[in-house]
This record gives C-alpha cells, structure tokens and sequence, in this order.
C-alpha cells in the first residue's frame, strides 16, 4: 500500500472502515509511505513533525486500530522493544540485536513447513517467524 497524499491516506483509512481524523491521515502517511517497522516512539516522532499536537495516547490508540483492522503487524522483536510492520503480506523477518535493525525477508526465501497440531477450538491468527542475529564476535 503506498500513502503519499492526504488523499491516498483518506482512501486507505476508508477502505476498512476507519474513522478519518486528521492525526490518523499523518499516522498513515508515516506508515504507508512505504515499508517501514517503527516503534510507537518513533511513529510520534514523526507524525508530530506535520502535527505537533499528537498525544502519545492518540499514537498508541491509533496503531493498535490499524493492527486490529490487518493495516500492519505488530511485532515482537524482543521483551524491550515493539516493533509495527506495514507491509502485511506473507513475509518473515531479520532482526539485528546488536542495531535493533528489522528488516524483511520475502516468503519464498525461507520455507516452514507444517504447523503443530493446535488445541481444539482454535485456529492459526498468524505465524510470525523472526530470524535474530549478530555480529560475530573475534
């Protein structure tokens, strides 16, 4: 999805049925410009930028909206840090530890294969696989 404009932005918010305001519109754009995975600090870093008047509250709120309506994935990628992924297409991820780098890796570049046999009563929501790594050390 790519949100340049406050147009597309609007567009997108519509599409699943997300009340449009203006601090949403600067949320989405910070997000659907293009494929990012940002912290909820760093979503109001940015948004505040183009408006200064967004709480941390609204951010928090308003990501966990767009996570409830499959706009992005939250990612854990460690007990300390939250990460939020717009790209929701199939895909893993490449967490660096010693940067806090995350970045994708295309479904076809890692194959798993099966599930395990999940207790009655429930299904599969998502299966998230996060590849950690880091520098060698000499």
């Amino acid at each position: 999805m790519n949100v340049h404009t406050t147009e597309d932005a609007i567009a997108c918010l519509r599409s699943v049925g997300v009340p449009v305001t203006l601090q949403r519109i600067e949320i989405a754009r910070v997000l659907f410009a293009r494929p990012v995975h940002l912290s909820a600090d760093q979503v109001l870093e940015r948004v505040r930028v183009s408006a200064p008047e967004t709480s941390r509250a609204t951010v928090y709120n308003t990501l966990r909206l767009f996570r409830e309506k499959n706009l992005v994935r939250e990612l854990i990628v460690d007990p300390d840090r939250v990460v939020f992924d717009s790209n929701t297409d199939p895909h893993y991820h490449l967490y660096d530890v010693d940067t806090g780098e995350v970045r994708d890796v295309a479904a076809d570049e890692l194959s798993v294969v099966g599930v395990p046999k999940l207790p009655e009563g429930v299904e599969l929501e998502q299966l998230d696989v996060i590849i950690r790594v880091r520098s060698r050390r000499a």
